[in-house]
């Protein structure tokens, strides 16, 4: 029979010991990013979406992780008078880094990644307007209320994770991170948060 200290102790620890000797990992979850989608719009957008992060660990600590993240949502625009309004912006990001896994227990682990690729983003998908266009192309409405030009820019992620784990393969995700990215005429920092599960499979 279970003491009542074993018994709280399975309910809060992982179902089975996590010895971290996994030699892949697979991440996926739901994503926010903050962002502003033009060089003077006075306000910035929240853009929603899904991540998906595949690592291969070299040693037990340090990892190689390939990262795609897909994100859209709505922008606000200058006032204009062709009946442009909230517009929708999507954006791809193909990434590429390396990951440090640090503080670690049978309850938690706590990791460090910075990635580095390209995202391209769309910023003309909701400009067709619903009265005066302003121009006679999706791009030049989008340049005209204070958008980007559809284009593919350097981006960076830096931050970390803290998984929860429920066994030594399942763990729940919390990531938060730095945005660093490129796309007007200087460099702009923005905050992007996704939350989900990981698998570990393999051994080294």
């Amino acid at each position: 029979m279970l003491t009542s200290q074993a018994r709280a102790q399975d309910k809060l620890g992982p179902a089975a010991p996590v010895s971290y000797k996994n030699r892949f990992e697979v991440y996926g979850g739901l994503a926010f990013m903050n962002f502003q989608a033009g060089q003077a719009l006075p306000k910035r957008m929240n853009l929603g979406g899904a991540e998906a992060l595949g690592t291969y660990w070299l040693t037990k600590n340090i990892g190689l992780g390939l990262d795609y993240r897909g994100d859209a949502g709505t922008t606000p625009v200058f006032p204009n008078p062709y009946g442009i309004s909230r517009p929708l912006v999507y954006m791809n990001m193909g990434l590429v880094g390396a990951e440090y896994r640090g503080p670690k227990n049978q309850h938690a682990a706590l990791n460090y990644h910075a990635y580095g690729g390209l995202t391209h983003g769309i910023f003309d998908g909701g400009t067709a307007g619903n009265g005066v266009v302003a121009n006679t192309t999706a791009a030049g409405n989008a340049s005209a209320v204070g958008l980007y030009t559809n284009r593919t820019s350097p981006i960076f992620a830096l931050g970390g994770s803290l998984d929860f784990n429920r066994s030594k393969n399942w763990a729940v995700r919390v990531s938060p991170d730095l945005i660093v990215e490129h796309f007007g005429t200087e460099t702009r920092e923005f905050f992007a948060l996704s939350i989900g599960i990981v698998y570990r499979v393999g051994k080294k």
